[in-house]
C-alpha cells in the first residue's frame, strides 16, 4: 500500500503528537517533494513526499529503536517496501545497515539533518526567515559544532559525497526547497 501524503501525516500523527516532530516531518515532507521535482522526478513527487512525511515516524515513541521499530510498524500496516527501506536507510551508520542507494534515499539522507540546521540559521536573521537566507550564512553555521548541535555535520557532509554535490549545492537546494515548504514559518 502506497499511502496518499494526507494519508501518510494521519499515520505519522499515529506515533507522533509532538510539535516539533510534526513541522520536521511536514518540512522534510515538502522538501523532498520539491526535490523530486528539481531532479527530474516529478511524476513520483508524492512518492518522496510520503518518504520524507514518514521518515521520523517511530522517533518520537522509540527513539533507540528509531529506523528499525519504523520498519515493523510500516510492515505492519502493509506500506509498500520500497518506503520501509528508503525511510530506513536516512538511519544508515547510525541505527541500521541499510545504505541510501537511489537518488531519492540519498536526498533524504543528507537533507534530514541539514533541514534543522537551516531552520536554527533562519530564526537567527533579523527576518527569522528562510526567504533571504544565503548559503555563506549557513556554511557559518555549520562550521561552529556548537550552533544546532544536534544536527550532524558529519551526516549531512556524507550525504552531499553521496549525492556527487559540494556542500554549497546541497545548502542551497536546502534553502531553496525549505523556501518551497508552507511548513516553515
Amino acid at each position: 500500500m502506497i499511502p496518499t501524503p494526507e494519508e501518510a501525516f494521519e499515520i505519522l500523527k499515529e506515533y507522533n503528537s509532538g510539535d516539533f516532530h510534526l513541522k520536521h516531518a511536514h518540512i522534510v515532507g515538502d522538501c523532498m517533494r520539491w526535490f523530486a521535482n528539481e531532479l527530474g522526478y516529478g511524476e513520483e513527487a508524492d512518492f518522496w513526499q510520503i518518504v520524507g512525511v514518514l521518515h521520523d515516524l517511530d522517533f518520537e515513541q522509540f527513539p533507540e529503536q528509531h529506523c528499525v521499530k519504523s520498519q515493523e510498524i510500516m510492515r505492519e500496516k502493509g506500506i509498500d517496501e520500497r518506503i520501509v527501506r528508503a525511510t530506513a536507510s536516512h538511519g544508515y551508520g547510525i541505527t541500521v545497515d541499510i545504505k541510501p542507494e537511489h537518488e531519492m534515499e540519498k536526498v533524504l539522507f543528507a537533507v534530514d539533518e541539514l533541514t534543522g540546521l537551516v531552520g536554527a540559521a533562519a530564526v537567527m536573521r533579523p527576518s527569522g526567515s528562510v526567504d533571504d537566507l544565503e548559503v555563506k550564512s549557513v556554511k557559518k553555521k555549520f562550521k561552529d559544532k556548537r550552533f544546532a548541535a544536534g544536527c550532524s555535520r558529519e551526516v549531512i557532509q556524507q550525504g552531499a559525497e553521496m549525492l556527487g554535490w559540494d556542500l554549497d549545492t546541497l545548502i542551497d537546494k536546502t534553502i531553496l526547497a525549505m523556501r518551497a515548504s508552507s511548513a516553515v514559518d
